[in-house]
């Protein structure tokens, strides 16, 4: 019933009619919604909050606006450094722009320090010990986009140029007697992360392309047949692009350029996989079928339930990233999940129809013909067709090897992943957003400068703030005693309530390093205690931390709480599917536990690689999850894809031979479609953020992982140890029990 409803369907969208019906239906659509409907990167919001308004940082922001109001605004920091002494004229000069952005402020300027007011000796005090260095910061209005203070900055460099005749700005960090500027701080940060995306997209998308049009081109050596997912994919971004725009502007869902970049690479890579499991398994009935349409119909029958099953494990999978609170995580969810939906759609209905317009050109130059068909084109040539000689393939030897030394080979790939899996415990993380920038960008580089001449804690202090209840505290006092911070204000009363204090405070490290951002639990007890000790009723109630490590901490504890619902949730969700789709306990149980071994190997050699190869002292924080949703789902489309084949072998043979057959069928189909798929994840590694750069490492290593180890020696060799009990609880109608041998 299932194998007559697939080939009704196929006939409908890939038979004479139907090819043409379903390709311009495609067209109009993906014209009529481009047409009408706004694009996804019009609608992007790179300052979208990642947090509710009840995590501990956004309330402590919150309450340090409206009860201790300032009117510095968001900085911008601009560094000016010489290596051997800031001179006289650099002075006059620095004076004189701060003159010009007092005068004629920027835009949405909100203060500047007037530099120009002060006395040479009072501006000399500003400068570091070593004499090399001063910070001048412009502060600009808050809630503002980026571009904003794009603009502002822009519009600083060029008075910087005409003023001191030169561009320090471009000028190199390390060049000897030469004044050298960089913008950091809140807005130069900003400006930057926006800078990297913006330039990340358009390289991506072009290396992408390239990467899977080289790869198809390799594996088929056909210009047309790699073209064809390559048109698929392309439509299918053609809907799902107006569709996104479309729900962003109604407020539905938000995204941000990072999202649309992973969304790219995850549209090429499953995209072309889903392709290339009808592609191959037409190719192959097309050697045995005269009737093109008679081969698509088999092809399609014996692949669209695996590609849709795989499709829909991905789709859901993704989906669960609605339980995410943290703002970034959620909104990769609906992006993640419509490009696998509609890429699914077009590989069950586009792709089956192009091909069926191509027909056997689809593969020009090597056009796959039946015995018959070859001994009537060899006749009117008048050449006689050489006798064909069964030859083994590699993949042929490789289904017979894991069913003859399954032990062996189950026992060997699960000690060798499992030692790799290991080195995962020695991963270390962090949340610090300026390590993910590269060693050259200007605010990472002011950031350095700052934290080398000065306190670093300056470019980042922690606010605290207190319920006293009117009674006198030592919180200063416990505060300055720490080894770790330099430098505390003195109390600040509150506007409305003098009760309410506020304390700034300097760390002596990087604010933003994983070490400053562990003692905010530090600084929470310390003042806790304090008003403990003063008797102050329900202390734990009574203290506000707010800043930039305040928040890099809520979004370490809110990104460990996603992982802790989200990864349980995916396991039970796919795990579901499984038993659904092959109706076995087993088989969902050690199919699950092979794509989460190879997981947390591909943690353990991006580790080593990362860690031991480039030198990464900490990965971001990010990585675990991000790479848990792609290697766990995408992992389990190869092993939908393969088990299919071997259940349907199984009802007319020996479970060994069908094991070993369905190895062999399917090898080299999954293993260009691993190649590719972590080839686009690869891809990320050339970019210059290093969160993406981490993702697209451990990613692409996971999927190595099942294409090559996972896929061909551990699931079929734990099948064939199994035997018949890898379909428990179900009772299959085939020759098992005579496999017992096997």
């Amino acid at each position: 019933m299932e194998n007559s409803w697939f080939e009704r369907f196929s006939e409908r969208i890939s038979g004479k009619n139907g090819k043409w019906i379903t390709v311009v239906l495609w067209i109009i659509m993906v014209g009529i919604l481009n047409g009408l409907l706004p694009q996804a990167n019009s609608q992007e919001d790179n300052a979208a909050s990642n947090f509710d308004e009840d995590v501990p940082s956004v309330e402590a922001s919150r309450i340090a606006k409206e009860q201790f109001p300032s009117d510095s605004g968001v900085p911008a920091l601009i560094t000016w450094y010489r290596e051997d002494g800031l001179t006289q004229e650099d002075f006059q000069h620095i004076q004189q722009l701060s003159k010009e952005i007092t005068e004629d402020p920027l835009p949405h300027q909100k203060g500047t320090i007037p530099y120009f007011q002060l006395p040479p000796q009072a501006l000399k005090q500003q400068v570091s010990e070593d004499g090399t260095t001063i910070v001048q910061p412009i502060f600009f209005d808050e809630n503002q986009e980026t571009a904003v203070y794009k603009e502002g900055l822009e519009k600083v460099k060029s008075q910087v140029k005409d003023i001191f005749g030169s561009e320090p700005f471009q000028a190199d960090i390390d060049a000897d007697q030469t004044l050298v500027s960089r913008v950091t701080g809140p807005a130069g940060i900003a400006v930057d992360a926006e800078g990297l995306f913006s330039n990340a997209d358009v390289s991506l998308l072009l290396s992408t392309v390239a990467l899977v049009l080289i790869f198809l081109l390799v594996i088929y050596r056909s210009p047309i047949l790699a073209l064809i997912p390559l048109v698929a994919v392309g439509f299918a971004y053609g809907v799902i692009n107006p569709l996104l725009g479309w729900m962003a502007a109604q407020g539905w869902i938000t995204f941000d350029a990072q999202g649309l970049s992973i969304m790219t690479v995850l549209l090429f890579g499953a995209g072309t996989d889903y392709c290339l499991f009808l592609i191959a398994r037409y190719r192959s009935f097309l050697k045995e079928e005269e009737s093109r349409l008679t081969a698509m119909k088999k092809a399609f029958s014996g692949t669209a339930g695996a590609i849709a099953m795989s499709g829909l494990t991905v789709m859901f999978a993704l989906l669960i990233l609605l339980l995410a609170q943290y703002g970034t995580l959620q909104r990769f969810a609906v992006p993640f999940s419509l490009a696998i939906l509609i890429m699914m759609i077009a590989s069950l209905t586009l792709v089956p129809a192009l091909l069926g317009i191509f027909g056997r050109g689809s593969f020009f130059p090597f056009i796959p013909r039946t015995p018959a068909m070859e001994e009537e084109r060899a006749r009117k040539k008048g050449k006689s067709v050489p006798k064909k000689t069964t030859k083994l393939t590699i993949w042929d030897r490789l289904g017979k090897l894991v069913i003859d030394k399954k032990w062996i080979i189950a026992l060997t790939t699960a000690l060798i992943l499992g030692v790799l899996a290991l080195f995962s415990t020695q991963t270390k993380y962090t949340f610090d957003t300026l390590s993910t920038f590269p060693e050259d960008t200007p605010s990472r580089q002011g950031f350095s400068l700052i934290g080398e001449h000065f306190d670093p804690g300056q470019l980042a202090p922690v606010q605290i703030i207190v319920q006293t209840d009117g009674k006198s505290t030592n919180i200063k006092e416990n505060l300055e005693d720490l080894s770790y911070i330099a430098k505390v204000s003195d109390a600040k009363k509150a506007e409305d309530d003098p009760n309410l204090l506020s304390y700034s405070a300097e760390y002596s490290m990087n604010p933003y390093s994983q070490e400053a951002v562990n003692k905010i639990k530090n600084l929470r007890d310390i003042s806790e205690n304090a008003l403990q000790s003063a008797a102050i009723s329900n202390p734990e109630d009574k203290v506000w931390i707010a800043g930039q490590t305040a928040e890099q901490y809520d979004t370490s504890q809110i990104v460990n709480r996603d992982s802790k619902v989200i990864i349980p949730v995916i396991i039970v969700m796919i795990a579901l599917l499984l038993v659904l789709y092959l109706r076995s306990l087993t088989a969902m149980a050690y199919l699950m536990a092979t794509v989460l071994l190879s997981y947390f190997s591909a943690i353990g050699i991006g580790w080593i690689i990362l860690h031991y190869g480039f030198g990464v002292e900490e990965l971001q924080g990010f990585i675990p999850l991000y790479s848990f949703v792609f290697i766990v789902a995408l992992g389990e489309d190869y092993n939908i894809f393969m088990i299919s084949s071997i259940w349907k072998k199984s009802l007319s043979k020996k479970l060994g031979q069908a094991i070993s057959e369905g190895v062999s069928e399917t090898g080299s189909v999954i293993t260009s479609a691993g190649l590719i798929l972590a080839g686009t994840f690869a891809v990320l590694i050339t970019l210059p953020i290093q969160v993406l750069v981490q993702f697209g490492t451990v990613t692409a290593i996971g999927v190595l992982l099942d294409t090559f180890i996972v896929r061909p020696f551990l699931v079929p060799s734990l099948t064939g140890i199994l035997g018949k009990y890898a379909f428990w609880p179900s009772k299959p109608k085939l020759k098992t029990e005579r496999s017992k041998s096997h």
